[in-house]
């Protein structure tokens, strides 16, 4: 595997060959670190806790990824890293422990795959996340794929969004229910179709202003209903809003949610309104086939196997598996320990999809994957290959299953051990309250900080992390919050302590 950075697209190779000079010229001192700092972000490279590595954040539109897309990750990770590829709940996927000179080369090596890590961190547009059930989602108006790729695709690299006071996030649900959690984004889409003039149109529901970190908020709604076409306007009419009032010197201040709830909803919309007079594209169409429909695995004979463990099948089938809206095929949802999987481990994932599902694997927000268009007849095979992989656990979604960030094992900012606690708690729920591995109304979320990676504001129950003083010590320790989440008819509600 030797990268070849004329294999790229030429908006990659600048960049990529832009990365490398500054990174030579910080090596030589030519730039100072926090410059550096900066720059580097901006091109997914970001600080670890331990000295003389970096985390390199790849950017995955909605979690969507190809079978061979997983592969080159894989490989990448096992020449370049320690051979483990973490699941984010923003849908991205992180490689630790990365020299920075190496940093280019993996870069290269992604885009010759059509991935990037270009605005996967730093003061920009963030990944856009989505539902990772979008496009087979029995509840969905419409499949929002293709919307959410083209608003990656309009603020990727555009000037607009490249010098911000802070970041955006923005979400995609597929339906009501807000299984993508757009109330805690700074933008988030719901969709709706309306009969206008006797015709159906597309359109979303718009909430903005929301957030979770150490003083969370939720978003509010912009617009019950606006047409498809003009979404990605009003986003950049925000972006230019919050560019140019939303607060730049007090960093801990400087998300979009403080801007909507200094102003309030009307006085931010009235800014926005302003501003949208002045941009150069007052409505943008969505090519609908940009993200093509998934396309099952040709059928062939599923071989004979034999189940071992029929009562923890069954637990898989009524906690991992669920009908799609296109009759006779069924989604599989993956369950992942801590989002960390093995570069062999997703190899052997991947062949698995290239034989028996669609070539489109979804990165879900709880740090799992989900894999389509499966025959009915494949599950019990996908099962037993599945549980040789350790892939194969009950309760996806449920209270056992658990969602971490990374927490001290690798973070600068976090405080507390939470990918330990998280195991530790997996294990006792497993042991002593197996009848919670079916529960779904209870989730459980931990953060190592404040900064809430681990969405814990939006958990039944969440932790983050904290320190306390103990007999003129200070101690690592854990903040509780309750009633965090979505009720059924999709409303979100923020955690409280």
């Amino acid at each position: 595997m030797k990268a070849d950075i004329n294999q790229v697209s030429k908006e990659a190779k600048k960049d990529i060959i832009e990365l490398q000079q500054k990174i030579n010229d910080f090596q030589e001192g030519k730039i100072i670190e926090d410059k550096f700092k900066h720059f580097r972000l901006t091109r997914g490279v970001y600080g670890q806790r331990q000295t003389g590595v970096q985390m390199f954040r790849i950017k995955v539109p909605f979690g969507k990824l190809t079978a061979e897309q997983l592969i080159r990750m894989a490989d990448i990770s096992e020449k370049f890293t320690n051979g483990n590829l973490h699941l984010t709940t923003r849908q991205n996927i992180q490689m630790h422990h990365v020299k920075l000179e190496d940093s280019p080369e993996i870069w290269t090596l992604l885009e010759e795959k059509n991935i990037t890590a270009r605005e996967a961190c730093g003061n920009t547009v963030r990944n856009l996340t989505g539902s990772a059930n979008a496009g087979i989602d029995p509840d969905e108006p419409f499949d929002i794929s293709p919307y959410v790729y083209a608003s990656f695709q309009y603020f990727l690299r555009n000037p607009i969004c490249q010098e911000m006071g802070r970041k955006i996030k923005p979400a995609f649900s597929s339906s009501e229910k807000d299984s993508a959690f757009t109330y805690f984004h700074d933008f988030g889409f719901i969709p709706k179709i309306q009969q206008i003039e006797g015709k159906e149109v597309r359109g979303f529901k718009v909430v903005v202003g929301g957030g979770l970190g150490a003083q969370a908020i939720v978003a509010q709604t912009a617009y019950e209903f606006l047409e498809e076409n003009k979404i990605i306007p009003f986003m950049e009419a925000c972006i230019r809003v919050f560019d140019r009032y939303g607060e730049r010197a007090k960093r801990h201040k400087a998300r979009m949610k403080f801007l909507v709830k200094k102003l309030g909803l009307e006085g931010f919309m009235e800014l926005v309104e302003t501003e949208r007079k002045a941009l150069k594209n007052h409505i943008v169409e969505i090519d609908t086939s940009l993200v093509p429909e998934s396309v099952p695995a040709p059928e062939k004979e599923t071989p004979n196997i034999e189940i071992s463990n029929q009562e923890k099948y069954n637990s898989w089938l009524k906690t991992n598996i669920f009908e799609q809206k296109q009759q006779g095929f069924y989604a599989l949802q993956i369950k992942v320990l801590l989002g960390d999987i093995h570069a062999e481990k997703a190899r052997k994932l991947a062949a698995l999809v290239k034989d028996w599902a669609a070539d489109d694997i979804r990165i879900t927000i709880n740090q799992g994957f989900l894999l389509k268009f499966i025959r009915k007849e494949a599950l019990p095979y996908l099962f037993a290959k599945l549980d040789e992989l350790g892939l194969a656990e009950p309760g996806f979604g449920s209270t056992a299953d658990i969602t971490a960030c990374p927490g001290t094992d690798t973070c600068n900012l976090a405080v507390t051990n939470s990918t330990g606690l998280a195991e530790v708690l997996e294990e006792v729920i497993k042991e002593e309250y197996p009848d919670l591995i079916e529960e779904r109304n209870i989730q459980i979320k931990i953060s190592g900080c404040m900064n809430a990676c681990g969405q814990h504001m939006a958990a039944s129950i969440g932790f983050h992390g904290s320190s306390i003083r103990h007999e003129g010590l200070v101690a690592p320790a854990m903040q509780v919050v309750l009633g965090g989440g979505v009720d059924p008819n999709g409303q979100g509600f923020i955690a409280e302590k």
